[in-house]
C-alpha cells in the first residue's frame, strides 16, 4: 500500500475514533478522551489542579468535594483537569470551578510548561495518576473521597504522594499500622471531613412509619476488600422491612461493573425501596432517614455526625482492626432484620458508644471547620512548596 493510502486510512480511522467517543455507545466508565483543543495553547489561570482522569461513572468520588474546591477557589484560583469531556460537562454545570479536558500526556505536560501550578490534589489512586504525579515543580496531595475502615483505605500508593489530607486520628493510625517505610503523621495533615460541610437540607419525613436508609457499598474490584452486601443481605432486608418501614434504596454508582450479580440484585433491591437515590445528595438522603443499614464503608462513618442509629452489615471478607466495627455488633446474613431495626430505633443500643467515635474518625464536625481547615492546609502546602521550589531554581532546576 503506498503511503498516501497508508496515510488516507489512518485518518480515517482517527476519525471513526472520534466519532465512537462522541456518540452515546462510548462506555461510560471509560474516558473519552475529547480534548478542549481551542484551549491546549493556553497557560492555566490556576495555582491548584485537581487532577481527575477517570470516567464519568467515577463522579460520586469527585461531586462532595465541588463545595470545598469553589470555597479554595476564592483564595487560590482552582483547575479540573479531565480526561473525560462527559464528566467534565457535568462539573462544569454544578459548579463554578473552571474545567479542562485533555487527551494525553503530551498536552499536560505543555499545559503545566507554560502555566505556574503549584499545587495538584487527588481524589482517587487512579494509576494514571502517575502521568501527573511526574512533575517536580507542584506539590501533590492525596485528599480522597471518604474516609473508610476498608482494607483499600490503606495502600503503598500514598508513597507516591508529598502529603496525604486526612479527616482524623483514624486514618493516620490506620496507615502507621500498616504501611511499611512511611512516616505517616510526618506526611499527613488532618482536615476533618469538608465533604461534610453541605448546605442545610430540609427533611421528608414519612408521617406513618419510620424510614430506613439502605446504601451498601459495590461488590468491588478487588475479592479481599468486597464489603458489598447486596449479594447476601439486600433482598432479604427489603422483604423484612417494606410495609413495616418507609425503606429508601441509596445504590452505589458501580453497582455490578465487576460482577453482574450485583447488577441483577441491585435491579431487584429498586423495584422493592419505596424510594430510589440516585441523583439526591447523600445530605439529603441522611436527613430523610430514622436509622442507616449500610456495609464498611465511608457511608458508615459520614453518619456518625447525624446521632442517629447505625447498624453495618457482616460481610464475607475479613474487616481489618476498626475501633467502630469493635463498637457496633455488625448484622449476619439471615438475621431477624426486623428485629434488629426495632431494637435500634427504640432503643438505640450503641449511641454512647458512637458519640465517642466522632472526632477520633472526622475530627471537628462543626459545619464550616473542615472547609476552613482544608483551605488553610492547600495555602500552608502552596507556601511550603514556593520556598522549596525557588531553593531547586537556585540549584539549576527548570520544571515543570
Amino acid at each position: 500500500m503506498s503511503g498516501a493510502r497508508v496515510g488516507v486510512v489512518r485518518r480515517l480511522q482517527l476519525w471513526l475514533i472520534d466519532r465512537l467517543r462522541a456518540s452515546r455507545i462510548w462506555p461510560v466508565g471509560l474516558a473519552d478522551k475529547r480534548a478542549d483543543t481551542h484551549r491546549l495553547e493556553q497557560a492555566l489561570n490556576a495555582e491548584v489542579v485537581v487532577f481527575f482522569p477517570t470516567g464519568a461513572d467515577s463522579l460520586y468520588q469527585l461531586r462532595p468535594w465541588l463545595k470545598a474546591f469553589e470555597t479554595l477557589n476564592e483564595t487560590h484560583r482552582v483547575s479540573i483537569v479531565f480526561r473525560d469531556s462527559r464528566a467534565a460537562a457535568v462539573v462544569r454545570r454544578e459548579s463554578n470551578l473552571d474545567c479542562l479536558t485533555i487527551a494525553r500526556y503530551g498536552q499536560l505536560d505543555a499545559i503545566f510548561s507554560r502555566s505556574n501550578v503549584k499545587l495538584v490534589l487527588y481524589v482517587n489512586h487512579d494509576p494514571i495518576n502517575f502521568e501527573c504525579l511526574r512533575f517536580t515543580s507542584m506539590l501533590h496531595v492525596y485528599v480522597g473521597h471518604g474516609d473508610s475502615d476498608k482494607g483499600v483505605s490503606v495502600s503503598n500508593q500514598v508513597k507516591a504522594y508529598d502529603y496525604c489530607f486526612l479527616a482524623g486520628q483514624a486514618a493516620i493510625d490506620r496507615t502507621s499500622t500498616s504501611v511499611m517505610a512511611y512516616p505517616a503523621a510526618d506526611r499527613s495533615i488532618l482536615i476533618g471531613q469538608p465533604q461534610l460541610d453541605s448546605d442545610v437540607v430540609a427533611t421528608h419525613p414519612d408521617p406513618e412509619r419510620k424510614t430506613v436508609l439502605y446504601a451498601p457499598t459495590w461488590e468491588a474490584s478487588q475479592p479481599s476488600v468486597s464489603y458489598g452486601s447486596l449479594i447476601t443481605h439486600g433482598l432479604a432486608i427489603m422483604r423484612a422491612l417494606r410495609g413495616t418501614y418507609r425503606v429508601i434504596y441509596r445504590p452505589h454508582p458501580l453497582n455490578g461493573v465487576i460482577d453482574s450479580a450485583y447488577g441483577e440484585v441491585d435491579s431487584a433491591v429498586r423495584a422493592l425501596a419505596d424510594r430510589v437515590d440516585t441523583d439526591v445528595p447523600l445530605a439529603q438522603s441522611f436527613a430523610d432517614a430514622d436509622v442507616l443499614i449500610t456495609d464498611v464503608s465511608a457511608v458508615a462513618l459520614n453518619w456518625l455526625p447525624n446521632t442517629k442509629p447505625l447498624v453495618i452489615t457482616k460481610p464475607r471478607v475479613p474487616i481489618p482492626p476498626s475501633r467502630l466495627m469493635e463498637t457496633l455488633p455488625l448484622m449476619e446474613a439471615g438475621a431477624d432484620f426486623a428485629a434488629i431495626i426495632s431494637e435500634h430505633l427504640s432503643a438505640d443500643p450503641t449511641a454512647a458508644a458512637r458519640a465517642e467515635l466522632i472526632e477520633y474518625y472526622l475530627g471537628d464536625t462543626t459545619p464550616g471547620v473542615a472547609t476552613a481547615r482544608f483551605v488553610s492546609a492547600c495555602t500552608d502546602v502552596i507556601a511550603r512548596r514556593d520556598d522549596w521550589w525557588a531553593a531547586r531554581q537556585a540549584d539549576g532546576a527548570t520544571g515543570p
